[in-house]
């Protein structure tokens, strides 16, 4: 799923490659991923493109004071397409393809952004709306992992009361983190995913506070400039842990080692995290059972 960093660095991509171009024509091939209706996608069309910005995990683009919202969800991307096909795509296809957008350049050229997701569930969303608070998803967000004061981030840590990996990962709490810097972020200030907010000591919130801080701006650094198609594989080159289970632990050389649910999972290290302990999986205890 595409995170903070990831969707800062497509945000300033627009910015450098749209911005300036006027809108095309808007070809919808998923029906279901277009939440609103009013105005119609159609209502792009026509205008120019003046900003992009994000939103925690959503993602604007500003045509002319009206806002193109997406949230990518797990499997969705956005990809630049140089010369796209100009045949309308057939909507309900079994094509990953949700949703296109042409422009018309200065320059005279004619590229396209494509939405897609991968897989068979469909939880991409596009949203057209004159304000981007209009936008369910960001009406609910926490303050931003980027903007977030320390003294801001410590309360809402006190007000919550559950594992420090369920909050930080909470959009209504915390606006950008998700699964994997979650991850990185535990593991670079050295606690414990089932750590629980309440039992965290004033200095420990300030560590981890600091971890967030780094993490998120080593990967919005490493990521802003990179072409769209090749961020996916910036952002798994910079993981200390998530999604590397079972490979050694860069910093202590101990095995990474993995919790699983039912449609995701985490990574951890034992000797950097937890004492040692090894955290239950749960897959695994159910099989036990």
């Amino acid at each position: 799923m595409p995170e903070l960093p990831e969707v800062e660095a497509l945000a300033q991509f627009l910015r450098e490659h749209a911005v300036g171009a006027v809108v095309g024509r808007v070809d919808v091939a998923a029906l279901s991923a277009v939440k609103t209706f009013d105005p119609p996608v159609t209502a792009l069309s026509g205008r120019d493109v003046t900003g992009a910005g994000r939103w925690g995990k959503f993602l604007g683009m500003d045509c002319s004071g009206l806002w193109m919202i997406t949230h990518l969800s797990r499997g969705g991307w956005l990809r630049w397409i140089d010369e796209p096909s100009q045949t309308p795509p057939k909507p309900g296809g079994k094509s990953p393809l949700a949703l296109r957008v042409h422009f018309f350049t200065p320059e005279g050229a004619t590229p396209a952004i494509d939405l897609t997701e991968a897989g068979t569930k469909k939880r991409l969303a596009v949203y057209v709306v004159d304000d981007p608070k209009l936008v369910p998803g960001i009406a609910r967000l926490g303050p931003d992992a980027l903007e977030v004061t320390e003294e801001q981030f410590a309360e809402i840590l006190r007000g919550a009361s559950q594992r420090i990996k369920t909050a930080i990962v909470d959009q209504t709490l915390l606006a950008g983190v998700g699964n994997a810097y979650s991850d990185e972020i535990l593991h670079t200030a050295r606690i414990s995913p089932f750590a629980n907010t309440k039992t965290l000591t004033d200095d420990k919130v300030a560590e981890l506070y600091a971890a967030m801080r780094a993490v998120l701006t080593d990967a919005v650094g490493r990521s802003v400039g990179q072409d769209a198609a090749r961020l996916k594989g910036e952002k798994r080159s910079g993981m200390q842990v998530h999604a590397r289970t079972g490979q050694p632990c860069p910093v202590c050389g101990d095995t990474v080692r993995e919790v699983s649910y039912a449609e995701r999972s985490f990574q951890y290290c034992p000797t950097c995290q937890t004492g040692g302990k090894i955290l239950a999986d749960r897959r695994m205890s159910r099989l036990l059972k």
